[in-house]
C-alpha cells in the first residue's frame, strides 16, 4: 500500500539533493554541514522562519546587548562549541559573581552548596533506578535531619526540578548520574557565555552552510512521511503550497516534543506507516521539560544597593550573578554582567501555571515575584520596568517544551530514540545524545554529527541515489 501511494504520487524532478534533514536546529545544521562536505547536495526544511531551533537570540535596540529567549549559557568547556568559537577568535566569558538566596523570606549569602553536593553523590546508578523524589525521602527521611540537612534537602530538591526543568517524580537518578558525570569531565558545572551570545554560533553555522551549499527551506512545515526501507516521500506545507520530498534516507532532528505530538495536533509529524513500537517506546519513555523564562530590562541595576536593610559593612547584591529561593512563580534569577536585566526562570510546576498565559500576565507575576524575593514595592519595580522578553516553548507548536530528561527506568532510551530504522529514517537532537548530554547545545551538535556518520556509512561517502522534489502549488 506504502509503495503504491509512494508511486502514484511521483513527478518529474526539479531539484535534486542526496540527503534531506528536517529540523534547523543545532544538531541538523551540524549534520548538514557534515554530510555537505563529503560533496552530498544537502536540503535542510526548516518550519521556522530562522535557523537555530531553541537557540534564540534578539539584540536589545536599547543596551544594544544579546538577549536570550532560548539557549543561553555554554555549561562547561565542551569541545564541540569551544572549538568552533576559538577558530573565529570569539570572546567567552565565564559567568562570576555571587549567589544569593531567599530563606523564610531573609535575603542572604548561599552557603548550602556543599550539603547539597552531598545528598547528590549519595545517588548510586548501580542500585535499581528510582525517581529523584524517592531518592531522596529514602536517603534523607526526616527523622535523621537535623534543620541545616532539611533545609539542604529542599535545594536539592530545586536543584534538580529547575537545572533540569524535570518533575522530580518522574526523572530517574540513572540519568541523573549519568549527566553529572558528564558534566564532571568537561567541568560543566561552570557556565559561559560568548560575547555576543549563542548568535555568535548562529552566525559560525549560518557561514558553514553557506561555505558548503546547504538549501534551507524555512517556513515549509513537515505534515507527514510516508516511508518503507530505501525510500521515503515526505509532504511539507510552505510558502507556495505543499511540496513532496522523496528519496531514500531522512534525517528527523526536530524537538522530542514534536516526535510526541498526537498527528491530529498543529504542526505535529505523521509517519506512515507507524514508527516501529521500539521506537515509539523510546519516544514515551523520554520526557520534555517544561520552562517559561522572562528577561525583564530595568532602568538601571536597582539590585545593586540592595539589601535595604543590611548592616554597615554588610555586602550588596552589586556583585550577584544568581538568586534562588523556592518561590512559586519564578524561584531562579540571574543578571547580565553590567546589563540593567534580570532573567526569571520558571521550571516544572511554574511553568505550566505560566504556559499560555499572555506575556502581561508573566510580567505581572514576575515583578511580583522580585518584590516579595527582594523587598522592593511592587509599584517601585513597575517605576523602574521598561521591556520584558518572553517566549512560551510549550505552546510553540515546532518545540513544545524546552528540553528532554530521562524517565525513571529509561536506561538505553536516549539510544533507542536516536538509532536509524531500516537504514532509511535517521534520527538527532538533544534527547538522542547518549553521553549524558542531553538539554544541551553541545549534546544537539554531538547528535548530528552521530547521525551524520550513520547516513554517511549507509550512503557511502559522496554516492548516494537521487532524492528528488516537487512542488504543487
Amino acid at each position: 500500500m506504502v509503495e503504491a501511494a509512494l508511486a502514484a504520487q511521483r513527478s518529474p524532478m526539479s531539484k535534486d539533493s542526496d540527503a534531506i534533514v528536517i529540523g534547523a536546529g543545532a544538531a541538523g545544521i551540524t549534520a548538514s554541514i557534515k554530510l555537505a562536505r563529503t560533496g552530498l547536495a544537502v536540503t535542510i526544511l526548516e518550519a521556522r522562519d530562522r535557523i537555530g531551533g531553541r537557540i534564540f537570540t534578539l539584540l536589545d535596540p536599547e543596551c544594544k546587548a544579546p538577549v536570550e529567549f532560548g539557549a543561553e549559557f555554554i555549561h562547561g568547556r565542551p569541545l564541540e562549541i569551544w572549538n568552533l568559537l576559538n577558530r573565529r577568535k570569539i570572546r567567552i566569558t565565564e559567568v562570576d559573581g555571587d549567589t544569593w538566596c531567599v530563606n523564610d523570606g531573609q535575603l542572604g549569602r548561599c552557603d548550602f552548596f556543599s550539603e547539597v553536593d552531598q545528598i547528590l553523590e549519595k545517588m548510586d546508578d548501580r542500585k535499581p533506578d528510582q525517581s529523584f523524589l524517592e531518592f531522596l525521602e529514602e536517603c534523607c527521611s526526616k527523622s535523621n535531619l537535623g534543620p541545616p540537612q532539611e533545609e539542604a534537602k529542599k535545594w536539592a530538591l530545586s536543584y534538580v526540578s529547575g537545572f533540569n526543568a524535570a518533575d522530580p517524580t518522574r526523572v530517574g537518578v540513572h540519568w541523573l548520574v549519568k549527566g553529572m558525570r558528564a558534566e564532571g569531565k568537561i567541568e560543566g558545572q561552570r557556565a559561559f557565555r560568548a560575547e555576543h551570545g549563542y548568535t555568535d554560533l548562529i552566525d559560525i553555522f549560518q557561514q558553514q552552510l553557506n561555505d558548503t551549499g546547504v538549501a534551507v527551506q524555512k517556513n515549509t512545515v513537515v505534515e507527514n512521511i510516508q516511508w518503507q526501507p530505501g525510500r521515503v516521500q515526505i509532504v511539507a506545507r510552505g510558502p507556495k503550497g505543499t511540496t513532496t520530498f522523496s528519496g531514500s534516507h531522512v534525517l528527523i532532528t526536530v524537538p522530542l516534543g514534536v516526535l510526541q505530538a498526537r498527528f491530529d495536533e498543529n504542526a505535529a509529524i505523521r509517519f506512515i506507516p507507524e514508527l516501529p513500537e521500539e521506537k515509539q517506546n523510546a519516544i514515551n519513555n523520554v520526557v520534555m521539560g517544561k520552562v517559561i523564562r522572562v528577561t525583564l530590562r530595568f532602568r538601571g541595576r536597582f539590585w545593586k544597593d540592595l539589601p535595604r536593610m543590611r548592616k554597615k559593612s554588610g555586602k550588596t547584591m552589586d556583585g550577584m550573578s544568581f538568586l534562588l529561593s523556592h518561590d512559586d512563580w519564578f524561584p531562579t534569577w540571574w543578571t547580565h554582567e553590567k546589563q540593567p536585566f534580570l532573567t526569571g526562570w520558571a521550571p516544572f510546576h511554574c511553568a505550566e501555571r505560566l504556559s499560555g498565559q499572555s506575556e502581561s500576565f508573566v510580567v505581572e507575576k514576575a515583578l511580583q515575584t522580585l518584590h516579595r524575593l527582594l523587598g522592593v514595592s511592587v509599584q517601585e519595580l513597575e517605576t523602574l520596568f521598561e521591556q520584558a522578553y518572553c517566549h512560551d516553548w510549550q505552546s510553540d507548536p515546532f518545540s513544545r517544551g524546552a528540553y528532554s530528561y530521562g524517565k525513571v527506568g529509561g536506561d538505553g532510551m536516549e539510544e533507542a530514540l536516536g538509532r536509524p530504522i531500516e537504514n532509511t529514517l535517521f534520527f538527532a537532537g538533544e534527547a538522542t545524545d547518549v553521553n549524558g548530554h542531553n538539554g544541551t547545545v553541545h549534546g544537539a551538535i554531538a547528535s548530528g554529527e552521530r547521525a551524520a556518520a550513520e547516513m554517511l556509512a549507509v550512503l557511502g561517502k559522496g554516492k548516494s541515489s537521487k532524492l528528488k522534489m516537487r512542488s504543487s502549488e
